[in-house]
């Protein structure tokens, strides 16, 4: 078994566009309607917005493979790339993907582990991101890897207004 983590590069935007597809759907197309899947899919996944994130220097986006096979993905924001206000001194998790064939392998603590160093690296003392708060096996892993619930916000699933558990990690 290998597993590594790559930084993605705009070079790789077709894959990270297929990939953000396959897992968004994976996780969430039998907790909501086909038209409100489609809608975010299409505005959050286009080429388009893909491209824009890539080329945003306050995020960043890392592939893991196993086994050389792209099994998911991390993305991190900082400064005034974060999807909320949380103060210079955070790093956003803003997404944690991994295809369902890997997961169970433990590819979600390697790339939160990544997440944590990178954070480091920019000198932050906290990590946050926010997680649907019918996600359980998300929440339980996330409580695990040390995250506390510190908020919600509305996530908007096409029409349809959702909560998210925003869940911090102080690391100093």
């Amino acid at each position: 078994m290998t597993i590594t983590i790559k930084k993605c590069t705009i070079e790789n935007l077709r894959m990270l566009q297929e990939i953000s597809y396959v897992t968004f759907n994976e996780t969430f197309k039998q907790h909501n309607s086909p038209e409100n899947m489609d809608a975010f899919l299409e505005r959050a996944f286009n080429l388009n917005q893909l491209e824009k994130e890539l080329s945003n220097c306050s995020s960043q986006f890392f592939f893991i493979y196993f086994n050389d096979e792209v099994a998911g993905y991390l993305k991190i924001n900082i400064n005034d790339a974060q999807s909320e206000e949380m103060g210079d001194e955070s790093l956003e998790i803003e997404r944690i993907y991994i295809k369902k064939e890997f997961q169970k392998h433990g590819l979600g603590k390697y790339l939160l582990n990544k997440a944590v160093e990178l954070a480091m690296e920019c000198n932050k003392e906290k990590i946050w991101l926010g997680v649907w708060e019918n996600n359980e096996n998300a929440i339980g892993f996330y409580k695990k890897m040390g995250f506390a619930q510190t908020g919600t916000h509305s996530f908007y699933m096409g029409d349809d207004e959702q909560t998210d558990f925003i869940m911090t990690k102080t690391l100093i």
